[in-house]
């Protein structure tokens, strides 16, 4: 009699991984994390709105590198900004009064669209909002990718360190760490603020990531810790390296998950202080312009002009949001414990892909030739019962 039981058993060990680990299947750790970074749906979407406001900030009133940034009499008798200015497809700049149009109201329309003379609105002096708008943005663009910068580099090298060397090192550096921390930020950038005399955006991006880098060191020096005591580390000093190489070459990879997300989040948090800081008079102050600077000078006007605040208050909210929504997708892009969602097409192709069903036969009887031989020497009957039982059977007690 041969009995047929079907199984869904896979007959293959390639066959044993999930559907998700096939998808995935040969992949670098690099192609992997532009993979989940790029199937993010709200990263991918904070990228691309950042990318248009930069793109529109740079582009539109142009820009102006090196300088004081103060106005200063031109040739010709008009004021003009200190610095070599690239000029953009905006035709109006920050600092100039125009005559008032539409009572000052934005001329911007959505349907049909049509920007107008001012889309932004003019404040009383006939100043274009759009353009001030656009030159505090590129204010807060300056700031938040200079801060991400010094943070980037303080924050590595001084958590890298400590964390590495440990023992005297460790203890000086985070001693160092403690002391800044306790500092508030906001009351040092009103010292220097005031110190400065309203300095630059680059020289306000440059300070503020000087305060900034103590959290990711923190965060790194924590990850050195625990890396420092891996295999590949011993077996990387045995075949000679060096310690700047395995700092840099072999540890300082396995950490940049933790180091990219960091970064983001201290480039959100610098729009929103220098934007506390310029409402508040420390920070960057006019001539020049950004986007808490004018938040600052139109306050009185919220109930007459409430345009003069829509709009430098939602350009730093899209920046702070775009950051944190590219943070989030990088920290699950970098997390190997993030799996995406398989769709039901690629669900179907895997189990496809797995061998069709198999029946295994049961034969009663004997299948080799021990088992014959057993057979023979009970009969094929019932296997005997061992001693024991059989003598409790004989003495009438129950087995």
């Amino acid at each position: 009699m041969v009995t047929t039981i079907p199984t869904d058993a896979p007959q293959d060990r390639g066959s044993e991984q999930s559907i998700e680990q096939k998808a995935v299947a040969g992949m670098s750790q690099g192609a992997l994390v532009r993979r989940r970074f790029f199937r993010h749906a709200g990263a991918m979407i904070a990228l691309v709105v950042l990318v248009l406001v930069i793109i529109l900030a740079f582009t539109s009133v142009g820009t102006v590198i090196g300088g004081t940034g103060k106005l200063q009499a031109s040739g010709d008798g008009t004021l003009d900004i200190n610095g070599f200015r690239i000029p953009g497809w905006w035709p109006l700049d920050w600092w100039t009064s125009y005559p008032v149009v539409n009572g000052g109201q934005p001329t911007l329309s959505l349907w049909p669209f049509a920007l107008g003379e001012h889309p932004f609105g003019q404040d009383t002096l006939g100043k274009d909002i759009f353009a001030q708008v656009m030159r505090g943005t590129q204010q807060s663009l300056t700031v938040m990718f200079l801060v991400g910068i010094v943070s980037l580099i303080l924050g590595v090298l001084f958590g890298a360190l400590s964390g590495y060397f440990r023992g005297w090192t460790d203890s000086l550096i985070m001693r160092f760490t403690d002391v800044i921390i306790i500092i508030p930020i906001i009351v040092i950038g009103s010292i220097i603020g005031k110190m400065l005399g309203g300095s630059s955006a680059v020289v306000f991006g440059i300070f503020l990531g000087v305060l900034s880098w103590t959290g990711l060191a923190r965060l790194v020096r924590g990850d050195f810790l625990a890396l420092r005591e891996r295999e590949f580390v011993d077996a990387a000093r045995v075949a000679g390296a060096g310690n700047g190489r395995i700092i840099f070459r072999h540890i300082l990879p396995n950490a940049v998950g933790i180091i990219i997300v960091n970064t983001t989040l201290l480039m959100s948090a610098a729009v929103l202080t220098e934007a506390a800081l310029s409402f508040i008079g420390f920070g960057i102050t006019a001539p020049d312009v950004s986007l808490g600077q004018i938040i600052s000078e139109y306050r009185e006007a919220f109930r007459t002009r409430p345009w003069l605040f829509w709009w430098p208050g939602l350009f730093i909210v899209i920046l702070a949001l775009c950051i944190n929504f590219i943070g989030d997708g990088l920290r699950d892009a970098f997390d190997p414990r993030q799996q995406g969602k398989v769709s039901r097409r690629k669900s179907n192709r895997a189990v496809a892909a797995i061998p069709s069903v198999q029946g295994v036969q049961m034969v009663e009887g004997p299948t080799s030739s021990d088992d014959e031989r057993y057979m023979d020497e009970f009969g094929g009957g019932a296997l005997p019962e061992p001693p024991a039982v059989e003598e409790r059977r004989e003495r009438g007690d129950q087995p």
